[in-house]
């Protein structure tokens, strides 16, 4: 591997590992401390927890492991290895987190302290769904996941167009549904699906705002200059378009380039650089499939 290669995937890991505590954080902080259930491995774990006070880490890395030998093959080594490394980091953040809160209310005590007082409920599933929909976004972007039924959406995703956010809500409709038998309150099971909703709506809502593509027509003197640092510097690629200035009658050269949302102020800088009177026309490309992009399935 490369330099560039290294520096991606230890930016990677980085992201995987904050989102992870984002996660770990929301779960331990606002969602086991009253008692509200969610979808994924997560939210099994925490059934067990409520209804046979096992610690929500040991049951969820369990889970993961039979889940895991099962997506090598579908999902490809360096997936599971990042999947691996979540799961054994989500497991650590799931009991420090508890360690910490617990130590922090006093010797003796065995429950979770609830941060936000007595009958903050809603606000707790709120604020811990956001947290949780940022962290599972988060380990998504990076070629990671939190494992459980992460894995069965990206399995899932792999083949068809089916968004992860709405895949994970599909398989969590029936988790949470399994929780009314252990709490008998359909208060707490509202509560759950309004975790459920939150979490997959920040989710979603992240992942498209980070991978929102734009496109770029340039209009320039320079193209090749352009074309070529565009390919060096940015790593992506531009389709040069022949045309003819109407007002001039005169041959121009039309560049077309698509990159992300978040290279957009870096290719205006580099053309700024190479031709300050280049012409430059951008919009948002609401789908964008191919090499360097989304893959068609």
């Amino acid at each position: 591997m490369n330099l560039t290669n290294w520096k991606h995937e230890v930016q990677d890991y980085f992201f995987i590992t904050l989102g992870l505590f984002f996660y770990a954080l929301g779960w331990t902080a606002f969602l086991l401390p009253y008692e509200i259930s969610s979808g994924g491995l997560t939210g099994v774990s925490a059934l067990v927890f409520y209804a046979t006070g096992l610690e929500i880490q040991n049951t969820y890395l369990v889970l993961n492991a039979i889940l895991l030998l099962i997506a090598i093959k579908i999902l490809g080594i360096k997936f599971c290895i990042k999947t691996i490394y979540a799961v054994i980091t989500l497991t650590f953040f799931l009991w420090a987190l508890q360690r910490i809160f617990l130590s922090a209310s006093g010797e003796g005590v065995t429950q979770l302290p609830r941060f936000l007082g007595e009958g903050q409920d809603f606000m707790a599933v709120i604020i811990g769904a956001s947290l949780c929909g940022m962290g599972l976004a988060q380990a998504f972007l990076h070629q990671g996941s939190t494992g459980g039924t992460d894995i069965i959406a990206a399995m899932v995703n792999k083949y068809k167009n089916i968004s992860l956010g709405r895949m994970l809500l599909y398989l969590d409709l029936v988790i949470i549904c399994a929780s009314y038998p252990i709490f008998h309150d359909w208060r707490r099971l509202v509560f759950s699906f309004v975790e459920m909703f939150v979490c997959n709506m920040v989710l979603d809502y992240v992942m498209n705002y980070v991978q929102q593509s734009i496109q770029f027509f340039i209009i320039t003197k320079h193209p090749k200059d352009i074309s070529d640092a565009i390919i060096r510097e940015m790593d992506r690629s531009a389709t040069l378009i022949p045309g003819t200035g109407c007002y001039t009658g005169q041959p121009v050269s039309v560049l077309m380039v698509v990159t992300k949302k978040n290279q957009s102020v870096a290719l205006f800088r580099l053309v700024k650089a190479i031709d300050p009177t280049a012409f430059i026309s951008q919009t948002k490309a609401t789908g964008v499939y191919g090499e360097g992009f989304a893959k068609l399935k």
